[in-house]
């Protein structure tokens, strides 16, 4: 029975000494893993793992490589400022130099240039010559407007033309060259079939002379 006691203990004891070997035998192992490293490092001049830069190191751009900038960038360029001169209301000519002029030779330079005329007279004195006029001389002007004669002296006298039978445009043209201003009371169509005042009757330059064109004047209408 002591023998039987025995070869049990022997075999328990032999199984459990195999256990422990191979338990020591596997740390020894990793033991000689870890001082192989170590000395694979040491071997390599003691050179350190190589570190990975920062993220953020590697993405940031150089100052030098950073695009500048345009302040104009995004934004719309303004035009550049240019004055402009405003279109003249010329057709070309200017207010020609009448001072000096008798009047009726300045009104008729002025209606060669397509321009109107306006005498006004002075209150006394006989002198016929232009003193001044408005516009002034070397303005600019464009066909049309009127041209106002300041005359020195007074109205000189003018005899008003005989205009019955006339057309009213005929009657209206003839006035106005001879230096009256025409009124019409009836209208403007048909033929002049009375007048006032008065064919031969002396009056002035830039008297109002009055032609009734179409019919006879009413008594209502008479002078």
């Amino acid at each position: 029975m002591t023998d039987g006691t025995m070869d049990g203990r022997s075999g328990r004891g032999d199984a459990g000494s195999d256990r422990r070997l191979i338990v020591g035998g596997g740390l020894a192992a990793a033991l000689l893993a870890v001082i192989g490293a170590a000395g694979g490092w040491v071997l390599a001049g003691d050179q350190k793992p190589p570190v990975t830069p920062p993220v953020e190191a590697a993405s940031s751009p150089t100052p030098s490589a950073r695009p500048t900038p345009s302040p104009s960038r995004g934004r719309p360029t303004p035009a550049p400022v240019t004055s402009s001169a405003a279109p003249s209301p010329t057709s070309g000519f200017t207010v020609p130099d009448l001072v000096g002029m008798e009047f009726e030779e300045a009104r008729e330079e002025l209606r060669d240039l397509g321009l109107g005329w306006q005498l006004v007279f002075g209150s006394s004195g006989s002198s016929s010559s232009v003193r001044s006029t408005r516009p002034a001389a070397g303005t600019p002007v464009k066909r049309g407007i009127t041209v106002v004669l300041n005359v020195a002296g007074a109205a000189p006298p003018n005899e008003v033309p005989d205009l019955i039978g006339d057309s009213c445009e005929e009657a209206r043209a003839e006035l106005v060259d001879d230096g009256f201003t025409p009124r019409y009371p009836s209208g403007r169509s048909g033929t002049v079939t009375a007048q006032d005042p008065e064919a031969d009757t002396v009056g002035r330059w830039n008297d109002v002379v009055s032609i009734w064109c179409g019919a006879a004047p009413s008594d209502d209408e008479s002078p």
